[in-house]
């Protein structure tokens, strides 16, 4: 007799997590699980598959209220240990991007510029504890009369500070390489003339949007690992294309969906909330990102089963076609080729260096995994999940 198809809610799930009778693994293990016993015996296994992924994440940045000065205030210009905050909001609240530099950063004028210090550093010293020096200006209002103020100010003496992410979490993204002849400095990290490296950003197999290709269970309201804390998906994230061409098992085989995320600062840590300086580009900051898929059926088992080996993405050429808005690629390759060190393009072997960390990804899988088996961290269920199509004009 055949055996009854697997079925499962998320509701089904959050009650075996709150009994304690949860079976969770990480992605990796999952795809152990499905190779040696078949998705059928998966999906009746495992209830949840953890995700995780730590790497640089430019579409990122805090949603601040720094708190009412006496008198008030209404600023219009802020800056936090010299970086520009964007203060177009009410009285006192304003957004840190973190791509922001510093005021007095030279940038580019001596190049390759450094890029030491800038919007994502700011929210990792204040995720740490730190200090901050705030200035704030305005023009005066009635209501509002205060026309500067300048203090010291942690993250504990904020009344919010939100960690509100535009895009995070692509789901796929391309291999950087230069064929000219001269070094290159991009948000891809350096690359070295004559195709000297491939660089690539992505966690494989470990990331979140390669384990629920077509988003069955990840949207509005989707509860994730964020920055070291619990945090929410709000939203797709901005450049979220889902209808990109797909390899059989439906994984995209170039950038596709994204995520927005946000979540409370003051949970979060400096160990998954890092500023990165990126020589000759700019600032950024490196996010801990994990998500929690529900195997909900045999399809969903088979999707959190994919492996390296069966992961495709494009080598682009970052010296000629990335900057003149061209999409050929170079070559195709697996996250199993790109994990190796090396990849193959065009008869040229290149050394192939990641953006993204394998060992803090795993990390976040097994810290994701440790909450939802002791009960302190249920599914989240979405409202609606993740669109595969562009919105209708």
């Amino acid at each position: 007799m055949a055996s009854k198809p697997v079925q499962k809610s998320i509701q089904e799930i959050n009650a075996r997590i709150k009994s304690g009778q949860v079976v969770v693994v990480t992605a990796d293990e999952m795809t152990d699980i499905v190779r040696r016993k078949g998705a059928a015996a998966a999906a009746r296994e495992v209830d949840v598959v953890t995700t995780g992924t730590f790497a640089p994440m430019c579409s990122s940045g805090a949603m601040i209220n720094f708190g009412h000065s006496v008198p008030g205030i209404k600023a219009s210009h802020v800056w936090i240990n010299n970086v520009p905050v964007y203060g177009g909001l009410a009285a006192v609240d304003c957004y840190l991007g973190a791509t922001e530099p510093c005021l007095d950063d030279p940038l580019n004028k001596v190049h390759p510029g450094e890029f030491n210090y800038g919007g994502g550093h700011v929210i990792q010293d204040l995720v740490a504890g730190k200090p901050v020096y705030l200035k704030a200006t305005a023009y005066g209002t009635d209501c509002y009369p205060n026309r500067q103020v300048e203090k010291k100010i942690t993250l504990a003496e904020m009344p919010n500070a939100i960690l509100c992410n535009p895009r995070n979490g692509y789901q796929n993204y391309n291999v950087a390489v230069n064929s000219t002849n001269t070094t290159i400095y991009t948000y891809m990290g350096t690359l070295k003339p004559k195709m000297g490296n491939a660089n690539y950003c992505n966690a494989g197999q470990l990331s979140p949007l390669f384990n629920d290709p077509y988003y069955r269970t990840i949207g509005l309201g989707t509860r994730i690992f964020l920055g070291g804390g619990v945090g929410y998906v709000t939203w797709h994230g901005t450049q979220h294309r889902p209808g990109v061409a797909r390899a059989e098992n439906g994984t995209p085989l170039r950038p596709a969906g994204t995520l927005w995320v946000m979540g409370d600062m003051k949970q979060m840590s400096p160990r998954w909330l890092v500023g990165v300086s990126m020589q000759g580009y700019g600032c950024s900051l490196s996010v801990g990102l994990g998500v929690p898929i529900p195997i909900l059926d045999e399809e969903m088992a088979r999707y959190a089963g994919v492996g390296d080996e069966e992961l495709f993405t494009q080598v682009i050429d970052y010296g000629v076609t990335y900057p003149t808005g061209g999409s050929e690629t170079l070559g195709q390759v697996s996250y199993a080729e790109l994990k190796s060190g090396q990849i193959t393009i065009q008869g040229k072997t290149i050394p192939t260096v990641p953006l993204s960390s394998m060992v803090r990804a795993r990390e976040i899988a097994a810290i994701l995994k440790d909450w939802i088996q002791k009960g302190s961290f249920l599914l989240g269920e979405p409202q609606f999940t993740l669109p595969m199509e562009a919105a209708p004009r």
